[in-house]
């Protein structure tokens, strides 16, 4: 899933943001049509979309009301029509918020990065095709759900959570099964193997989960 979409049919401004953006380790998709923002909303998805109102084609407004039909995406609408009606009619429709052109770059930034702590960062941990739900304690990778077991999706969070950190065989075990588990060490090793054929492109020569040799694994 794209991180933001964005749908602009000025060129100059919508590669600028898009070049701030993807430095600030977001990826953005860009549409310069409403019919085109819909088809790649369609196919991939976002986490926000920063819309403007007036596009070749069908209008943002347009855009705004077809997504909130079965969607709760972040809608963040930017736009030179300032008319007190305009706004109140991107509101009415879902939008989260209303930007006048021309805008500060650092507010935009600040405002999108604000949208993702509330809407994301409390419940979700993003990595690369990784994607942790932790309400629901489910694990999506390229957006496809993964069925893991409960210690499984333990031991995955405690790695992502300390990412480049090489953690021991020993605190993996008593963090994920207690220190008074009847289980032997053996088991990790086990569930190492299963996540690495659940979450490796190729589980045989693995890049996310390695092992460091003496110590135990590090997640990358």
């Amino acid at each position: 899933m794209t991180d933001i979409l964005i749908v602009e049919d000025n060129k100059e401004l919508a590669d600028l943001l898009c070049d701030f953006l993807r430095m600030e380790n977001y990826t953005v998709s860009v549409a310069d049509t409403g019919e085109k923002a819909l088809a790649l909303y369609e196919k991939y998805g976002a986490r926000l979309v920063v819309l403007d109102i007036m596009l070749p084609g069908i209008d943002g407004f347009a855009v705004c009301r077809k997504i909130r039909e079965d969607s709760n995406t972040p809608i963040l609408i930017v736009s030179a029509r300032t008319e007190k009606e305009d706004k109140l009619n991107g509101l009415t429709l879902g939008a989260d918020d209303y930007i006048e052109k021309p805008y500060d770059i650092d507010i935009m930034l600040a405002k999108i990065s604000g949208i993702f702590k509330r809407r994301y960062a409390v419940d979700e941990m993003i990595d690369g095709n990784l994607r942790i739900n932790k309400e629901s304690r489910t694990v999506y990778k390229n957006d496809s759900i993964i069925d893991m077991t409960a210690k499984e999706y333990d031991l995955l969070l405690l790695m992502l959570e300390n990412k480049g950190k090489a953690l021991s065989k020993e605190y993996l075990f008593n963090q994920v099964w207690g220190s008074d588990s009847f289980s032997e060490q053996q088991t990790l090793t086990v569930h190492i193997k299963w996540l690495r054929e659940k979450i490796e492109e190729n589980p045989k020569k693995p890049e996310r989960i390695q092992t460091v040799w003496g110590v135990g694994y590090k997640f990358i």
